[in-house]
């Protein structure tokens, strides 16, 4: 067999894993599947909605759990969820393991953890700002980023209280808890970092975003939001990769950055 595919063969065994927790269909990693092709990761996405169980999770290196319709106490509701914290706690506290989560993964982060999580006092959805914190300019995940931000928000519930071992990284005008960090491996961010000019471009087939745009926004809440969000990804591009970058060589996931 030529060695150019042997060589592809044992590179393939050594590739760091990722588990991705999906919450809902058309909602999926975004940026991040390109940062994962980039750094020769493997990506599994589990589809916690439809029924798929939590695997074990000493074969993964990265957990990424993404946003969803879902509340962080609708266990009733969504039985899975219980199961879902149950893994996130074993895996940021347990295994200390680099953890990313997005908007209700951030949530989750801080509900699993001993933090509190409710209704928004003010919901955000749109292109929105958020401010470093004086803990962030000093925090390894927020390395190179200071002042404020333009980001992706489509959220209604909020963290109202930060675990006791979180540090608050980010806050927006009407958030206080935009992002936090627990030690130096896992980051939860409540806005959405993954998403993408594609993502954005999605939602005009589904009329269900476009309701619920529509619902908190008023008519033509698509357009206004796709004309504000094209221009602006570039920048929020950057600052993904600068938070996803800072994760890794915080946690020691990818040596020599």
């Amino acid at each position: 067999m030529p060695r150019p595919i042997l060589g592809l063969a044992a590179g393939a065994l050594t590739m760091k894993k990722v588990l991705i927790f999906q919450h809902m269909d058309h909602d999926n990693a975004g940026r991040f599947m390109d940062f994962f092709a980039e750094d020769d990761f493997s990506p599994k996405a589990i589809r916690l909605w439809e029924g798929q169980p939590v695997p074990a999770l000493e074969g993964y290196d990265l957990l990424l759990v993404l946003g969803g319709a879902q509340d962080v106490w609708q266990t009733e509701d969504y039985p899975w969820l219980v199961a879902e914290k149950e893994a996130i706690h074993e895996w940021t506290m347990a295994l200390a393991k680099p953890y990313i989560g997005l908007c209700l993964g951030h949530q989750l982060l801080a509900d699993a953890l001993g933090g509190s999580v409710g209704l928004a006092s003010r919901s955000e959805v749109g292109v929105k700002d958020i401010e470093v914190t004086p803990e962030g300019l000093r925090h390894p995940f927020f390395t190179g980023l200071s002042g404020t931000h333009k980001v992706m928000q489509w959220h209604f519930a909020e963290v109202q209280s930060a675990p006791i071992n979180a540090t608050v990284l980010a806050a927006s005008a009407d958030t206080a808890i935009q992002a936090i960090a627990i030690d130096s491996h896992a980051i939860g961010l409540q806005f959405h970092a993954e998403f993408t000019p594609q993502t954005v471009a999605t939602w005009e087939s589904l009329p269900s975003y476009i309701a619920s745009l529509e619902a908190n926004l008023g008519p033509g809440a698509y357009e206004r939001v796709a004309s504000e969000a094209y221009p602006a990804m570039p920048e929020m591009a950057v600052l993904t990769r600068r938070i996803y970058d800072n994760l890794l060589r915080a946690s020691g996931l990818k040596k020599g950055m």
